[in-house]
């Protein structure tokens, strides 16, 4: 199935204009479509059909596609996919209010689960949606903290990033008529490829081309973030790491002298090899092979 397509079949020229266009602009840039790919490919992992899923698949999109509006605004950050954000296109009152109908859209598209399966979808949506706010409020709490451990930040990682690609799978193996352990099994997968997906976006804000990555590099150093190239370049510093500077080039000449991106590699590869382990338990298939290699592209991505 083309994701892509059916997206496009979504109809955002309604009135009034300057609440559902942002919306089309938003979503016509594209990205890498990995969650309603996930949830496609969780259904057909244990023998289900796209077409049961492509309902929770298209919202979950949706879904994910609001909560980078609002994340642009709090994080102030002026280019999405290569593109103007849209509080920067338009204002932020835009992008709130935008944002906000994008999570009302995605919840009207995920009625058209079917309905013996729709309780329980909503169920892990509803739990996904709550911890990815947890986890952006705790991302907001650490950037006035200089106490932040490697264990909270990758917490909130796991609720920030991860819980919505494992959730994907876990809604695509459900609807798709998966087992308990299936539906664990995929949903543990998420969760590694969700937390090496996220230090790997952390890497490529130091040392990705920004024509390739699509945003300007070094914006969490500007910003304060605890990252983990940051927490781990403090944990090796240790007394000596200067907590509040902010200047790009200096911070990745010391990520660099410090080994900080050969750790985050490391990590990466680490998490990958968890999320692999985790497909063994399910019978292997071409789906699972293709899962497989999402895995590796991920943690090899540039963009």
């Amino acid at each position: 199935m083309n994701i892509n397509a059916e997206i496009e079949k979504l109809d955002w020229t309604r009135e009034p204009k300057g609440l559902y266009e942002p919306i089309g602009y938003t979503l016509a840039a594209g990205g890498k479509r990995i969650r309603p790919r996930l949830a496609l490919l969780g259904a057909l992992a244990v023998g289900g059909k796209e077409q049961d899923v492509l309902p929770a698949a298209l919202a979950l999109e949706v879904f994910h596609n609001f909560t980078l509006l609002h994340d642009d605004v709090m994080d102030k950050a002026q280019v999405r996919r290569g593109r103007p954000t849209v509080h920067i296109k338009w204002n932020e009152n835009t992008a709130i209010l935008s944002g906000d109908q994008m999570m009302i859209e995605a919840y009207k598209l995920l009625s058209g689960v079917q309905a013996d399966k729709l309780p329980k979808v909503l169920c892990l949506f509803n739990k996904m949606a709550t911890e990815i706010c947890e986890g952006q409020q705790y991302d907001v709490d650490f950037e006035q903290r200089n106490d932040v451990t490697l264990a909270e930040y990758m917490e909130m990682i796991r609720l920030k990033t991860s819980v919505l690609l494992a959730t994907a799978l876990q809604i695509g193996a459900y609807i798709g008529g998966g087992s308990e352990q299936q539906q664990h099994a995929l949903y543990d997968y998420g969760i590694n490829i969700g937390l090496a997906f996220q230090i790997q976006d952390d890497l490529l804000d130091c040392f990705g081309d920004p024509q390739t990555f699509g945003k300007a590099i070094g914006g969490d150093i500007r910003e304060g973030k605890k990252t983990f190239m940051w927490l781990t370049a403090r944990n090796i510093a240790g007394d000596t790491w200067t907590t509040d500077n902010k200047d790009v080039p200096t911070v990745l000449q010391e990520y660099e002298h410090l080994g900080v991106r050969k750790a985050a590699e490391e990590q990466i590869a680490a998490l990958t090899q968890k999320a692999l382990h985790s497909l063994e338990l399910l019978h292997a298939n071409q789906y699972t092979q293709e899962l497989q290699s999402l895995a590796h592209q991920l943690s090899a991505r540039t963009k």
